[in-house]
């Protein structure tokens, strides 16, 4: 390659980058090129779906159709219940316990002053029960439960003897 040549392509390419990156035609352009476009139609012309497009919905739908199937026909395994720990088991052993002396009273109605206080005994123990089956390694939740039902086999006594029934 000769000097010439390199001098030659050196200025071609100066002249290059001069050039304006964006050409803009003038006004009377567009105009030319706008009368030669068909006329268009005041109305908006409807745009059909294609053949594509309308079998999208549907084949999503058959899968989803398909997959609700399987899941209704074909079973599912249930997680195994965890077998209970020595505390609930205690605690289960404590709750027969008191369903037998509960049975032992007589079951004539009880005053209604007596009420209130019984009602919330049960429900403390029916607390201290989902207590313990959120920890079943609480001792101390265990001795309450036992607290518990003693209290309310107590206070089921007293209100037996407060309503001169036999006990």
């Amino acid at each position: 390659m000769n000097t010439h040549d390199h001098d030659h392509d050196t200025d071609l390419q100066a002249r290059l980058r001069a050039l304006p990156t964006e050409r803009v035609p003038p006004a009377h352009a567009w105009q030319q090129i706008a009368a030669q476009l068909p006329a268009r139609q005041a109305e908006r012309p409807t745009m059909l779906p294609t053949r594509r497009a309308r079998r999208w919905p549907l084949r999503v739908g058959l899968g989803l159709a398909a997959a609700l199937a399987v899941l209704m026909v074909v079973p599912t395994p249930t997680p195994p219940t965890p077998r209970p720990s020595p505390l609930q088991r205690q605690a289960d052993a404590i709750a027969a316990e008191y369903q037998q002396a509960m049975a032992t009273l007589p079951a004539a109605q009880i005053g209604a002053d007596w009420q209130p206080a019984l009602h919330e005994l049960d429900s403390s123990a029916t607390y201290i029960r989902a207590a313990i089956a959120e920890n079943p390694r609480s001792r101390y939740l265990l001795n309450q439960l036992q607290r518990t039902y003693a209290l309310r086999l107590e206070l089921t006594q007293q209100a037996v003897i407060a309503a001169g029934l036999p006990s």
